[in-house]
């Protein structure tokens, strides 16, 4: 398998399983606030990790740290998916009304203030996300998250940035795609207590 297969295929990846599991989620996991959001949450990931092929497609599959139509939708998309994730089990007006708020930034500010103030926003959001998924699940399950959704594909962009080498661009999809089966998880470890406390 040649280096460029093997990178379309870990892209490929982290299209698809979110996509799949947005599709399974439908009428799934009713024991959280918002259930209906949980789907389209799924999706929008899997939306942002096609977009970051299509980007790709026009610097031939090469890392390049620059702003497109593709990247902002690459952002826009995350953005949406995880704030889908903390207002679907969001209990507190203010924090529905932060994540909403927090969506309209990272999508404008892209274009208008840098793609560096996106990516701080996007912090903001996972801090939110994190804080309230323990909050409602209390599973330690949900740990691998912030491990391998934030610091691993955080210090795997940032090897891919300084150093060039492509090689630790193939780990980036596989680590996001690792943390949406966290999330898919700690809703089915949910729903099973539920079931069995009825």
């Amino acid at each position: 398998m040649t280096f460029r297969s093997l990178l379309l295929l870990a892209h490929l990846q982290a299209f698809l399983i979110p996509i799949i599991i947005g599709i399974k989620s439908r009428n799934k996991f009713k024991q959280i606030r918002f259930p209906l959001l949980t789907p389209f949450a799924f999706i929008s990931l899997g939306l942002a990790s096609m977009f970051e092929m299509f980007d790709h497609t026009t610097t031939d599959w090469i890392y390049v740290d620059h702003s497109s139509i593709y990247n902002w939708l690459f952002y826009s998309f995350l953005s949406i998916g995880l704030s889908f994730f903390t207002i679907s089990v969001a209990k507190k007006k203010s924090i529905i009304t932060s994540n909403i708020l927090l969506i309209i930034a990272a999508v404008f500010s892209y274009w208008f203030l840098g793609k560096s103030t996106t990516i701080l926003i996007q912090v903001l959001i996972s801090i939110l996300l994190i804080s309230q998924w323990w909050s409602r699940f209390k599973d330690w399950v949900f740990l691998i998250y912030p491990i391998t959704g934030v610091i691993f594909t955080t210090f795997f962009g940032i090897l891919l940035s300084s150093s060039g080498e492509q090689i630790w661009h193939v780990f980036i999809g596989p680590s996001g795609t690792i943390s949406v089966l966290t999330f898919y998880a700690v809703l089915k470890r949910s729903r099973k207590k539920e079931i069995i406390s009825a």
